[in-house]
């Protein structure tokens, strides 16, 4: 068998395996940790202000990212990063269609979006790395990132299903750049930096469960009347925003999508035309892909069997093509046969 038949009827084989077998293959999905903290964004309530975007660089010392034609300092924008960056941790982007004329539609409206890291229940960046430099701690859920054990391998970088985590090309010594959700402010008694600034409570801090159920409060109004919406933290004793309820998307995103997501959002527009992906599993994909590598490497039985198997395909495949061709003949392989003669007599 050819290495390009081997391939085909390996991944043949695969797709066509049973759901109950893949199932049996599978690990037990995570479960939120006890004291999951987290964040629900509200695109309806989002105004593309970027003051988020500010804080995050001041509160996490980040330098400002302008491109190249953006001129020198103070000729131009002061921060002009395109996408999440390793020195970009938090960014406003925008969905856009035709005229743009009216908020949170799809035909000739726009809406804004908020991006970074989601905080997976089930984090595929966590299971993908090598060396336990990307870390989901067990009581809050939050994901970090350790600088002083990353080896700069990038496997976080490759799967993470929302493109989150970003290296530094730049330096050479680059490392990992994501949002921790400011866990060094939360361990002073504050709140991430975004919540802290955003002046419409589009980005709201708390536990996860009283974030879904204020979710769950939105969602069930009517669109058209007013309501409160808390602002910072939820629970705490700012002045809340009251706004005008606008129609939403009647589902709370990361509610189940991929096992779940501790940063949760609502939208007005369908969640793909935020650039998140909606054609994903409701569990993580690590609970298929550590289920299978535990499985085969359980006692290293499944190396093994596959080693054994390729070393039989290879000599057999050695034999044929010796025989099969008319350039070798039996002086060729007596002196291999005498060499093999003289040491079983030695």
């Amino acid at each position: 068998m050819k290495r390009r038949d081997f391939l085909k009827a390996t991944a043949a084989l695969a797709a066509s395996a049973p759901a109950a077998g893949q199932a049996a293959l599978m690990r037990e999905p995570k479960s939120m940790p006890p004291q999951a903290i987290g964040m629900l964004y509200d695109s309806t309530l989002c105004i593309g202000c970027k003051a988020c975007m500010s804080a995050c660089k001041e509160a996490n010392d980040l330098p400002p990212e302008r491109l190249p034609e953006g001129g020198e300092w103070n000729t131009g924008t002061w921060d002009t990063p395109l996408d999440l960056s390793p020195t970009t941790y938090n960014i406003i982007k925008a969905y856009v269609n035709g005229t743009r004329a009216e908020k949170d539609r799809v035909e000739n409206g726009y809406a804004f979006v908020k991006r970074h890291c989601l905080h997976c229940v089930d984090p595929s960046c966590v299971s993908a790395c090598p060396v336990s430099a990307m870390h989901k701690d067990h009581l809050t859920g939050l994901v970090s990132h350790d600088p002083s054990l990353c080896i700069g391998c990038r496997y976080c970088v490759y799967s993470c299903p929302f493109g989150v985590p970003r290296y530094d090309y730049d330096d050479p010594f680059g490392q990992i750049g994501k949002c921790q959700l400011c866990s060094h402010l939360l361990a002073e008694g504050g709140i991430p930096a975004c919540c802290d600034v955003c002046p419409t409570g589009a980005s709201l801090f708390g536990p996860v469960e009283q974030l879904k159920a204020e979710a769950q409060r939105r969602l069930a109004a009517a669109p058209g009347t007013e309501l409160e919406f808390p602002r910072g933290e939820i629970g705490s004793d700012r002045p809340a925003n009251v706004a005008t309820v606008g129609e939403y998307q009647h589902h709370l995103y990361g509610d189940k999508e991929l096992g779940g997501t501790q940063v949760m959002y609502l939208s007005g527009v369908p969640f793909d035309k935020l650039g998140l992906p909606t054609n994903v599993p409701d569990i993580g994909y690590p609970t298929l892909s550590e289920g299978v590598q535990h499985t085969l490497y359980k006692g290293m039985a499944g190396p093994a069997l596959l080693l054994g198997g390729l070393v039989f395909l290879a000599r057999r495949n050695i034999k044929r093509n010796q025989a099969d061709d008319p350039l070798f003949t039996d002086e060729d392989a007596a002196p291999d046969a005498a060499a093999k003669k003289e040491e079983k007599e030695t």
